[in-house]
């Protein structure tokens, strides 16, 4: 269980992480003019993954969830697959990568990198994480709670998402 919570724990500093280069980029947008959208949804997006993590250490440890390598190990690859795709879209978006909606108004639409397979790379990535993460150690129950709450809310942001980008987009272009 140590491990596993090492495993928790290093996520959460790439959450950290995340939101360091987030603030940044919201910098960035900001100077150019960023229109943010969406602000109602954000609190709750950050309240999920937190308690991702919470539950995680939680469920494992109270219910006394055991390692069970035939699906651990594999799941244990999602959650490092996860991240590399999460990494290579920050990477392609730059500084319009952000936790928040925030659109910079005229700049043309990303279709570089995993935006040339997937509309949305980042949203896979946080759905497969909040699968595998959980499932590392058999908290099943929070990979369950964690993928119907995220996607009621990814119903909300990606509607969010493509109306900014609809609306920013130059010249009446597709977002």
């Amino acid at each position: 269980m140590i491990w596993y919570a090492a495993l928790v724990l290093a996520v959460a500093g790439e959450r950290v992480a995340e939101l360091a280069v987030a603030l940044r980029h919201t910098r960035w947008a900001r100077a150019r003019g960023g229109v943010e959208s969406g602000r109602g949804h954000y609190p709750a997006m950050v309240a999920l993954h937190t308690a991702l993590l919470a539950g995680c250490l939680v469920e494992a440890g109270v219910a006394d969830r055991p390692f069970v390598p035939l699906l651990g190990w594999p799941m244990v690859a999602v959650v490092l697959a996860a991240q590399a795709l999460r990494w290579w879209c920050i990477r392609t978006l730059g500084p319009r990568w952000n936790t928040r909606v925030i659109v910079v108004p005229g700049l043309p639409l990303v279709t570089g990198g995993p935006y040339r397979l997937l509309r949305h790379p980042n949203y896979v990535a946080v759905a497969a994480e909040g699968i595998s993460l959980p499932l590392v150690h058999g908290a099943w129950v929070t990979a369950l709670v964690f993928t119907v709450l995220n996607a009621l809310l990814m119903a909300v942001r990606v509607r969010c998402e493509e109306a900014a980008l609809a609306a920013a987009s130059p010249a009446g272009a597709p977002a």
